[in-house]
């Protein structure tokens, strides 16, 4: 039995020796890379928090004490940690999330994948135990992978720090390497030092004392301190978070874990918030991970594991690659256009734009509030933003594109990429809620195209919007094959039509990706005697008036959409028709206003009732029972008569 196959919980790292630890941590690398390698996963930050995530576990007792990760996707040593070896199906239905999971395990406490949050969660917990006189448990919070650019995380340092008699421990991991490890017994000693409480005591005792001193006594203390922070500020370049009021501790190598072991424990035994700095080596230990200078095999599907090669997927050119090439284009021939991303240069496709125009594009980091607003204010000065984002990580900025850009009016095009379903991330990352919430804003334009070509048509036609702010939304995975037009309508594009042969007739409404399951979906609805036009309103917000004129000579209206069926297309389509004074009967067909399960897009669309057979199924069956009321209504057949 292996080192790794024998730890059932925590508890089983305690009786590891130096050796068996540093053995425990290869195999943890060697499980990492050989799991990861099958199904898909953030590998690189989890290779690099092997001995940290150890050492966590072997100073704190989990779930007394609540470990919380910032962000999740670095904890799949804490899963095996905790008794969950089985990898097989990893982030696949029925198997391991890729993510903290309070269904998984009592060790997981809070299930986050957007980053910046940790923080406020440990405030909470600590102020918690102290209310309830639980002071023997800690709270540790694990800060990672870019989380300290995220506002959130500073808003809690300013209360953490506040509470001097709630001890949090926040372990930075830092793998972006900003600063160097001071490594050496001097900055070792000084660390332990700063973490006693005689340190403290001393301090305290010469605050009150030599400023009291006669003549000399203020300068000498101020004196004093300017050496002390001077030294200080030499050997540890993180001075800033003292100087927020909470103890720092660091730098200190991430990959010695008797070294971050002995930091914590004193860290726990101060009885303060403290900041424990860990460097650590994003990839580490796998030299493909380490040698990626994109973001060190940070995530993505399977590969090979002796040579890291990605499992190259079969289709066309991915939507985020459409939407980066596009962006070149257009930002060849405008140089009013500028790219902003929050941490998400190269996955949402800006990364080709900031090569070719390296003053133009701007990554604020995990900020998308900022984002937003900063977006607003280059607009204000004569310049078009772009701001590429995750559409789930748009709900963070909800507030700043309501109130900052739609406000001002201000010519801003948000585009969301990863919208809809996204399956395999689970809850958190699916894009199901933008076409709810872009609803509300007022003066907001909503753009979805149903393939490539759409795609690259959409993003020009919101650039080309003076007047206000826009939106472009659109999935994960290679862009669907070009849909012809066979007519339009305003300015929607009729997809197809089907003649029927029983008088009834459908309308079917397909929203961006939506396009091709919706026209396999009317083939096999005309299959059964009914007509079927099928349309793409290519914008959403505001809705084609066309679209109410069309209705009135369709027995069913049906809409089918990627999002979150509360307050989406489908009910601004009812809405429409209500306000038109359009009796057309209306289907929506959506997501349900639920956090669905990580799973297989294919999968979840299936479950949820969005494929072709489902959606010819439903829509078939309420026709049926539409003609067949009509056909018995006295005052129908009256009316007929007349």
């Amino acid at each position: 039995m292996s080192l790794l196959e024998s730890i059932t919980g925590p508890g089983d790292l305690k009786r590891l020796d130096a050796a068996q630890l540093s053995r425990l941590a290869e195999e943890i690398r060697e499980f990492l890379i050989q799991a990861v390698s099958k199904t898909g996963g953030h590998l690189g930050p989890n290779l690099g928090a092997v001995e940290l995530t150890i050492a966590l576990h072997r100073v704190f007792d989990s779930p007394h004490d609540k470990v919380l990760f910032d962000t999740g996707h670095q904890a799949y040593v804490h899963k095996m940690l905790t008794g969950r070896h089985d990898f097989d199906r990893l982030r696949q239905r029925g198997g391991l999330s890729g993510y903290p999971s309070r269904a998984e395990s009592e060790h997981d406490n809070i299930e986050n994948s957007h980053a910046s949050t940790a923080l406020s969660y440990a405030d909470g917990f600590a102020k918690a135990f102290q209310l309830r006189g639980e002071g023997d448990r800690a709270v540790v919070a694990v800060v990672g992978d870019g989380a300290l650019t995220g506002g959130m995380c500073w808003e809690a340092l300013n209360n953490i720090a506040a509470g001097i008699d709630r001890p949090v421990i926040i372990v930075v991991n830092d793998n972006g390497r900003s600063y160097s490890p001071t490594i050496g017994g001097l900055a070792s000693h000084l660390a332990d030092l700063r973490v006693t409480q005689g340190y403290e005591n001393a301090l305290d005792l010469i605050k009150k004392t030599v400023p009291r001193a006669p003549v000399v006594g203020n300068f000498t203390y101020e004196a004093l301190h300017g050496i002390k922070k001077g030294i200080k500020d030499v050997l540890q370049p993180q001075a800033m978070f003292e100087d927020l009021g909470i103890k720092y501790v660091g730098p200190i190598d991430g990959h010695d874990e008797d070294a971050v072991e002995r930091a914590l424990r004193r860290a726990r035994g101060f009885g303060r918030p403290v900041i424990v700095h860990c460097i650590t080596t994003k990839g580490r230990g796998y030299a493909p991970a380490e040698n990626d200078t994109e973001d060190c095999m940070h995530g993505g599907g399977a590969f090979d594991p002796a040579t890291g090669e990605f499992v190259r997927k079969k289709g066309g050119p991915a939507w985020t690659s459409v939407f980066g090439d596009e962006m070149v284009a257009i930002g060849r021939e405008r140089a009013d256009v500028v790219g902003i991303t929050a941490a998400m240069l190269h996955p949402v496709g800006l990364a080709p734009f900031a090569e070719a125009f390296p003053d133009r594009a701007f990554d604020v980091g995990i900020a998308e509030q900022h984002a937003a607003t900063s977006a607003t204010g280059l607009a204000m000065a004569g310049m078009h933003p772009v701001v590429a984002l995750y559409a789930t990580f748009l709900n963070r900025a909800f507030d700043q594109v309501l109130m900052d850009t739609a406000l001002h009016r201000q010519p801003v095009t948000f585009a969301l990429d990863r919208s809809g379903v996204t399956g395999d991330d689970g809850a958190s990352h699916n894009g199901m809620w933008d076409m709810s919430i872009l609803q509300l804003v007022p003066g907001m334009r909503v753009a979805v195209p149903r393939d490539g070509a759409r795609l690259r048509e959409l993003l020009r036609e919101c650039v080309a919007v003076s007047d206000g702010p826009t939106a472009i939304r659109y999935p994960k995975g290679p862009a669907a094959e070009d849909i012809d037009t066979v007519d339009t309508v305003g300015g929607m594009d009729v997809l197809a039509r089907h003649d029927g042969s029983n008088g009834a007739r459908v309308l079917l409404v397909a929203v961006g990706a939506m396009a091709t399951p919706a026209l396999e979906a009317a083939a096999l609805i005309a299959a059964q005697g009914i007509g079927v036009t099928v349309v793409d309103p290519r914008w959403v917000k505001p809705l084609d008036p066309a679209l109410a004129d069309l209705a009135r000579d369709h027995t069913l209206v049906a809409v089918a959409e990627d999002n979150g069926r509360t307050g989406a297309v489908g009910d601004a389509v009812a809405r429409l028709l209500r306000d038109a004074e359009v009796d057309a009967p209306i289907r929506t067909f959506g997501i349900p206003q639920e956090f669905l399960d990580h799973a297989a897009r294919a999968e979840i669309l299936t479950e949820i009732g969005l494929t072709p057979q489902a959606l010819a199924r439903d829509i078939t069956e309420h026709t049926a029972r539409i003609t067949s009321t009509e056909a018995h209504d006295p005052d129908r057949e009256t009316s007929d008569r007349d």
